[in-house]
């Protein structure tokens, strides 16, 4: 290899492990393998083990995972707010972050599938004003906000932040949590969780009774994608308008712009079956009163056909539906018989209504004839079929089969496969055997490596990433500074809780001291390191570490107090490469 390559590869690894630190968005788009370096990072935190030990999930002990997962939704959803605060973790700019991925990607490629740089999506996007409902429309210079993705302790801290009463976290957060909380609360193996990223949203893919999926705090499960109510709809939004951009697994990853992919080829045929499955079904009675439910306009032109006291009735749609609404009776499910039974004697009709047609008259004419609405053939003999009944004909039976059919837009699978070493954890092993599992998978999987980084293990990492990560991308501590000069910073960085948000020899960054106002002495001298380089970039700083003492030297001297047990000592000179020594 040659000098310049070697360099070239040295650099590439050092913005990877600096990004494994930071999560934003953009970096886990150029560097895939970071998306399930989190997920690790969570798994080795102790936060989700202690949720084993909580009576709602004690008393679940040995009930299939499908249980412990229905019951883990609910407790995300009490415990965790949805957080879509655009500048919770600051500003950057476009042109910053363009040159600082130059090499990687090109400015053309990222705006075809990252928001903040021009994305807006295909014709249903741009319907919604995707832009403006996500707050990004005021972004329309070269100042954007550094998006970027929180680990659980980050999550677990916005308890601490001006504005919040609970938990909180944005959708890749959220669905790093779930992929985490699935393996290690409901003992859900990785093999079966398959995480997709588009450029508006992230989820997962849980492969478990028919398929499983994660919608920020919720799950959407088979027969809820098609039960039509506004909630289900609201979860296929990503899935039906956008580009799925990475699928990660524990296999490997696949980004739908590279050309290698490190995902077994086995396994991501195996996903794109069981979603193909999970997003596809046959047209029923059920099917067709989801329709109708979610497609209100069409209910004028179809009616129920029953037995009620053993004389033909019928009964509009619309009538129908209202007496569902606010009830746990649903038309054409279980339930159904008890609903009927709801139905006032005013309500049903003697007669048939002309220019409606019965449900079960449609449902005999699609199972006689065979007909599948997912095959032009099949949309042909049905809209001839239903012309006298329904005005817009064509259009009722495109929607009917938009609606039993989605077709994900998934990277290609003609990929160059190369050969990788899958994730190996298993739901049996305790959280000590795993993270010591994952340690001797580290020198053979680059993912295993960074997940170290991820989780801020600054007892078995190299510091100068944190380092170099705390100098560059912090800009909400430096915002929270203004004009104060850093001996005032100091003074009130003494007046916060002198507490991490990580256990043990972990380290947060200084904008979530500065989010969460608390943070370890170590944290704290980070964070005014940071102060002092953006305001006096010509001063050297040496931060020094030694049992529970801290002392930040640079024109003057500040003193902080840890409880983290390091000896360390860190330069961080005006110009040349920072260092650190014990």
């Amino acid at each position: 290899m040659s000098e310049n390559n070697s360099k070239d590869k040295e650099l590439s690894m050092s913005e990877k492990y600096t990004s494994a630190i930071t999560l934003s968005d953009m970096e886990i788009f150029v560097f895939p393998e970071l998306m399930y370096s989190l997920v690790l990072a969570n798994i080795m935190s102790p936060i989700i083990w202690q949720w084993r030990q909580l009576d709602c999930f004690e008393k679940l002990r040995g009930k299939s995972s499908y249980k412990k997962l229905m019951r883990l939704k609910q407790f995300i959803i009490d415990e965790y707010e949805f957080n879509l605060d655009l500048e919770t973790w600051g500003l950057t700019s476009r042109e910053k972050e363009l040159k600082r991925f130059e090499k990687y990607i090109s400015a053309e490629q990222i705006a075809t599938s990252n928001a903040l740089f021009g994305y807006h999506g295909d014709k249903y996007y741009f319907d919604v004003d995707i832009r403006k409902h996500f707050g990004l429309d005021k972004y329309d210079s070269d100042i954007i906000p550094y998006w970027k993705t929180e680990t659980i302790e980050a999550m677990d801290a916005f308890r601490y932040k001006e504005g919040y009463t609970k938990r909180a976290g944005e959708c890749v957060s959220l669905s790093a949590l779930y992929a985490a909380a699935a393996f290690i609360v409901c003992s859900i193996p990785l093999k079966d969780i398959y995480m997709l990223l588009t450029p508006l949203h992230s989820q997962n893919f849980i492969d478990i009774q028919g398929g499983v999926l994660t919608n920020n705090r919720r799950l959407v499960t088979r027969t809820m994608w098609f039960n039509g109510t506004a909630l289900s709809n609201k979860a296929q939004r990503a899935l039906r308008n956008e580009n799925v951009t990475i699928v990660a697994h524990n296999s490997g990853y696949v980004h739908y712009m590279y050309d290698d992919a490190t995902i077994q080829k086995e396994a991501y045929r195996y996903f794109a079956s069981r979603l193909g499955d999970y997003l596809s079904t046959n047209v029923t009675l059920l099917i067709i009163a989801n329709f109708l439910r979610f497609n209100r306009k069409y209910q004028s032109s179809f009616q129920f056909c029953r037995e009620h006291r053993q004389e033909k009735k019928y009964i509009k749609v619309e009538v129908l539906f209202r007496y569902e609404h606010g009830s746990s009776l649903r038309i054409a499910d279980d339930t159904f018989g008890r609903l009927l039974a709801e139905v006032s004697h005013e309500d049903y009709l003697p007669y048939k209504l002309d220019g409606r047609i019965c449900c079960e008259q449609l449902m005999n004419f699609i199972d006689n004839e065979k007909v599948d609405v997912r095959q032009s053939s099949g949309r042909e003999k049905l809209i001839e079929y239903l012309k006298p009944y329904i005005p817009d004909t064509v259009e009722f039976v495109e929607k009917l089969a938009d609606f039993v059919h989605t077709e994900a837009k998934l990277p290609s699978s003609e990929k160059n496969y190369l050969p990788s070493s899958p994730i190996e954890i298993g739901i049996e092993q305790s959280r000590e055997e795993i993270i010591e599992c994952l340690q001797q998978q580290r020198h053979n999987n680059g993912t295993a490596e960074l997940a170290f980084y991820a989780f801020r293990d600054m007892a078995n990492c190299d510091w100068r990433p944190f380092i170099k990560a705390a100098l560059e991308r912090n800009p909400v501590s430096i915002q929270k500074a203004g004009e104060m000069p850093a001996a005032d910073v100091y003074k009130q960085l003494e007046k916060i809780q002198n507490t991490s948000i990580y256990d043990g020899k972990r380290l947060a960054q200084p904008d979530e001291v500065a989010n969460y106002a608390r943070g370890d002495g170590i944290e704290k001298a980070f964070l005014l390191a940071n102060i002092i380089r953006q305001k006096q970039p010509e001063q050297d700083i040496k931060i020094t570490v030694y049992d529970n003492e801290v002392v930040l030297t640079s024109t003057s001297e500040y003193r902080f107090t840890s409880t983290k047990g390091f000896e360390k000592q860190v330069f961080i000179p005006a110009k040349g490469a920072i260092r650190t020594g014990d």
